[in-house]
């Protein structure tokens, strides 16, 4: 290889390695850890801040399994299958939230403040950024 790896191979590698459809069929978690760490080791080429290096490969990993817990998370709270969150699953899931590590007084201003766009719906860019500020945890994950 070129030691480096574009999204599609990161892709490839979550479908032919791990084997596993349910995390392949997450994109969303997979854009996110890949943009988080393909410019974090300084650039060797004009090109290596657009690819996860070598010396990234670790930081991928750990992104990876990150995200993966927040979209556990996300799926868990997305009753209605649809990747987005309103507000009646949010307010369902106050109890959940609590489990995971953070107390809902108010759910429609929790809402209100995680809905950072204001569209209405918690899309899982604007959860992960409100759950990684929170420090939520998944009680049953293998840490």
């Amino acid at each position: 290889g070129n030691n480096y790896l574009s999204l599609a191979e990161v892709d490839k590698g979550v479908r032919d390695i791990l084997k596993c459809d349910h995390l392949f069929n997450a994109k969303p978690v997979m854009l996110r850890a890949f943009n988080a760490v393909k410019d974090t080791a300084p650039a060797h080429t004009p090109h290596s801040d657009d690819y996860v290096t070598r010396s990234e490969f670790r930081l991928l990993l750990v992104a990876l399994r990150q995200m993966f817990e927040l979209w556990v998370m996300f799926e868990i709270i997305d009753t209605g299958d649809d990747r987005r969150i309103d507000l009646g699953e949010f307010t369902k899931a106050s109890e959940q939230l609590k489990a995971w590590g953070v107390k809902i007084d108010d759910p429609e201003a929790t809402f209100k403040e995680v809905d950072k766009n204001g569209g209405g719906q918690i899309l899982f860019n604007e959860f992960v950024d409100w759950a990684m500020k929170k420090g939520l945890d998944l009680e049953d994950d293998d840490d």
